[in-house]
């Protein structure tokens, strides 16, 4: 019975980030706030105290909802059993492969970090953009879009692989383009912290654009309408904190007040369901592969956008956003407004 105790201690504590203050406050000795790493571990609790709070006002407002809180919080759960160490061991194996194939290195100094920040925007769009843009890697990526509320839990709701190949590919790219480990820590560290914030709910802030900074910055605004399924909305803002490569791309898309958010995939998945959000997608991809005929259609559904077909009747995102922008400017559209497998 102790040792149960001491575990949903441990992952409280955990939870919350609180273990570097706790020991802080019983040696007495708060020196370690002067380092570096200390002041990551101080910061660790903002989060999940953002999170308490955001419930909490929602409680107060009488806008909280329990369901759309339960499917994140049981995603996290399971992947604290499942993965706990499997992204630290895919950074540390692309550190010990391709650290020693970098074009150049790079130094801990402010002009290195801009670079090293562009350079890490670069590999999160590329990451994130093959979530998106292939089927196998959505159905890793599409556990995160599936809760129909945003909130600050969303931020937790991930299936258990997409932290390791995420960071496969962003640590490789970032380590072959010289950024060098400790200013890639301090990087991942600053844009892991943002972008956990930028999936607050309304419920703590309302208009997520943050005034002038919606011109500057990826806000919770740019973030919602990345979680969004509208036709407008669908497959935009990839970048998570520098929105340069989104500008770039012409993938950026802002917020339009007239169009309310709808979250969530354009898959009927069921609400608040487990085990529907975590593997439906695989489920779907198994289905379409198994009524593909020939070996090469159904290997294609792996690689190819989701909403792709054997059949030529496609329903990418793509062709989704590009039908509507023509319905919206009164233009014909070439297809029926189609819906949008996600």
């Amino acid at each position: 019975m102790n040792d149960i105790m001491q575990l949903l201690v441990d992952e409280f504590t955990g939870f919350f980030g609180i273990h570097h203050w706790m020991a802080m406050f019983r040696s007495g000795d708060y020196h370690s706030l002067l380092t570096w790493k200390g002041i990551q571990a101080a910061l660790s609790p903002l989060i999940p105290v953002l999170l308490l709070i955001e419930m909490v006002r929602g409680g107060l407002y009488r806008t909280f909802k329990v369901e759309n809180y339960k499917m994140p919080f049981l995603i996290y759960i399971v992947n604290r059993f499942i993965s706990r160490y499997l992204s630290v061991g895919a950074v540390a194996f692309c550190i010990g492969l391709f650290e020693g194939h970098a074009l150049f290195t790079t130094t801990l100094t402010w002009y290195w970090f801009i670079y090293g920040y562009i350079v890490w925007e670069f590999a999160h769009f590329v990451y994130h953009y093959l979530g998106h843009k292939v089927r196998l890697f959505w159905c890793l990526h599409s556990t995160h879009h599936a809760p129909e509320d945003m909130n600050l839990s969303v931020t937790y709701a991930h299936f258990f692989l997409e932290a390791p190949y995420a960071d496969i590919i962003r640590t490789t790219i970032c380590l072959l383009l010289g950024v060098n480990p400790p200013l890639l820590f301090l990087i991942m560290f600053i844009d892991g912290t943002w972008g956990a914030f930028i999936h607050v709910g309304e419920n703590l802030l309302k208009d997520g654009r943050l005034g002038f900074l919606n011109k500057i910055l990826l806000t919770p605004s740019h973030h919602r309408v990345h979680h969004a399924k509208n036709p407008l909305y669908m497959d935009t803002n990839f970048c998570n904190l520098l929105p340069i490569w989104d500008k770039a791309f012409g993938t950026l898309q802002t917020e339009e007040k007239e169009i309310k958010i709808e979250y969530g995939i354009s898959r009927q998945v069921r609400r608040g369901h487990f085990g529907d959000a975590y593997f439906g997608e695989f489920y779907a991809l198994f289905i379409d592969m198994k009524r593909a005929p020939g070996l090469i259609n159904k290997l294609l559904y792996i690689v190819m956008p989701p909403g792709w077909s054997h059949t030529g009747d496609h329903k990418t995102a793509k062709i989704v956003r590009h039908n509507y922008l023509q319905q919206a400017s009164d233009e014909p559209a070439d297809q029926a407004n189609p819906t949008y497998t996600n």
